[in-house]
């Protein structure tokens, strides 16, 4: 089966006038489909930077990325990702619906076909009731729900988030947290989801890649043994191996002796 995401000694340098700064280097890393993976690391390690790699957002200065077996720019083109940033970025003038519709719009899927599609991820994000209104009636956890909805419109195999709960309560991060695993695990997508929180990124994924400070390296891969996304809830928090795997993401990131038993690296 063709990798979602398949990155290969990938580095990225930039030119500025102090100097040149490598912020990535060597990154080796496959997603397989359906895969959830995060991202985490020191401020300035890189982890944003790679996702911007694989959404061709901006491109290696070596190595490759491709996204289901075909190159990252030719995957933005047939649009085989769906991408959500920190803030939403939901245009304030369309509602809900129009904005979830957006990118079927722009890419002329015929109206019936439109709604149908904008009525089935209003339920999967549990906003039925809210279709008409406008993102500035809505709470920021909302707002993400709807980003989230918009970036799924086109069925990707493939979900790129950068830091999409960071500007939200730990309260309602929590919330959001249960609904993008449920989420995750009903589409089948693969996710690549970058985040400063060890308990959200081992409560979210299914491995966690830890990341050095720059040059960004990967550190280590953290296998997460929580079971299947969706049914990952309030209780998956207090479950020991929920603990265990929390303090395995802690010492990767300080550098720390780790039990190779608890830790994958390919």
């Amino acid at each position: 089966m063709t990798a979602a995401v398949e990155v290969r000694s990938a580095g990225r340098t930039f030119t500025t006038r102090e100097g040149t700064v490598v912020a990535l280097d060597g990154i080796d890393l496959t997603v397989e489909p359906g895969e959830f993976v995060a991202l985490i690391g020191p401020s300035g390690c890189g982890k944003s930077t790679l996702l911007r790699l694989i959404a061709d957002l901006d491109q290696p200065t070596t190595g490759t990325v491709q996204v289901f077996g075909e190159p990252a720019r030719q995957a933005r083109l047939h649009q085989a990702y769906g991408i959500a940033f920190q803030q939403s970025g939901l245009l304030p003038w369309r509602t809900v619906a129009e904005n979830i519709a957006l990118p079927l719009q722009l890419h002329r899927s015929p109206k019936e076909d439109r709604r149908a599609r904008v009525d089935e991820l209003l339920a999967l994000v549990g906003l039925e009731e809210f279709a008409g209104r406008y993102p500035d009636q809505l709470s920021g956890g909302m707002q993400q729900r709807v980003a989230i909805a918009r970036a799924l419109a086109e069925r990707p195999g493939l979900l790129l988030m950068d830091e999409p709960f960071g500007a939200l309560d730990e309260m309602t991060r929590e919330r959001m947290q249960t609904e993008l695993a449920r989420i995750a695990g009903e589409t089948g997508a693969a996710v690549v989801f970058v985040t400063h929180s060890i308990p959200e990124a081992v409560f979210l994924a299914d491995r966690v890649v830890v990341m050095s400070p720059r040059p960004g390296r990967i550190r280590r891969i953290v296998p997460v043994d929580l079971g299947p996304e969706a049914e990952r809830g309030e209780g998956t928090r207090e479950d020991d191996a929920f603990f265990a795997a929390v303090t395995a993401v802690r010492e990767a990131l300080h550098g720390a002796p780790i039990d190779p038993r608890g830790v994958e690296t390919r």
